[in-house]
């Protein structure tokens, strides 16, 4: 079936904007749209100009026998800002703490909308660490690390706190929780990921950095190193985060329960 050039241009955007940096050959475009391959180069010309103008992302190609084209998302600045901005004010709602001083954040970032926002934004500030899994620990995480992970187009690795006899054979650390002072455990399959891994750690809040510190004890385990730290929301010293090489978009500035007040602004 031959396809005209607008509709081969639609279908163009739409496979590679659906599978974020996945490489696409110039043969698998060529039998898919049933044109050849110098006609699918000036298409994916065409393609790029219109992504790049709505500033979006940028679309790669890829010389050589194994290349190809794929589609690198970004978040542009203004709208980065204004998301980050309005992000804030709705978790800056003083009915969101709760015991214990934390901030009540599951129904934001399990919003499908907000999520992907989150994961297009820290996979735009990690793309160039050539990551090999995202990692997070159940559960609030996983939105967002599942999003970082789909935008990097790379597999998404959960830690469990808890052993889950169905997975075979694992990997357990302990650790000290730095809010609590509690010895607190975490689990992880050996067959999750493979060793020498370069990964991004994707959380939804630290303060006492305990939780870091039991991933990267976990990491050590399987011999792979921790490139970034993507945190929607931190409340530690802007010092303490870049030792740690954490990358937050939001800050906990105030949270006071008896008063009533919280204040979470963005990290621009």
């Amino acid at each position: 079936m031959k396809y005209k050039r607008n509709e081969r241009i639609g279908a163009l955007t739409y496979m590679l904007t659906n599978s974020p940096n996945k490489i696409f050959t110039y043969n698998y475009f060529s039998e898919k749209l049933d044109a050849a391959k110098s006609t699918i180069s000036e298409d994916i010309f065409i393609v790029k100009e219109s992504i790049e103008k709505l500033d979006v992302g940028n679309v790669v190609t890829i010389p050589g026998a194994s290349g190809g084209v794929k589609f690198v998302p970004k978040v542009n600045k203004i709208e980065e800002t204004r998301f980050l901005v309005e992000l804030a004010e709705k978790l800056s709602d003083p009915e969101r703490i709760t015991a214990g001083e934390f901030v009540f954040m599951t129904d934001i970032i399990y919003s499908p909308n907000v999520s992907e926002v989150i994961g297009r934004i820290f996979a735009s500030r990690f793309i160039e660490q050539d990551i090999d899994y995202v990692v997070t620990i159940e559960t609030k995480g996983i939105p967002m690390a599942f999003a970082t992970a789909r935008s990097l187009n790379v597999p998404l690795v959960v830690i469990r706190k808890d052993i889950k006899v169905t997975e075979g054979a694992t990997v357990n650390v302990n650790y000290v929780s730095k809010s609590n002072k509690n010895i607190q455990s975490l689990s992880l399959a050996r067959n999750s990921m493979k060793e020498h891994s370069k990964v991004l750690v994707i959380d939804d809040f630290m303060r006492g950095g305990g939780t870091l510190a039991g991933i990267r004890s976990m990491m050590k385990e399987f011999k792979s190193e921790i490139v970034g730290v993507g945190v929607l929301v931190s409340r530690n010293s802007e010092e303490f985060n870049r030792e740690q090489n954490i990358s937050s978009l939001l800050r906990l500035d105030e949270i006071d329960e008896a008063e009533e007040r919280l204040t979470i602004v963005p990290n621009l």
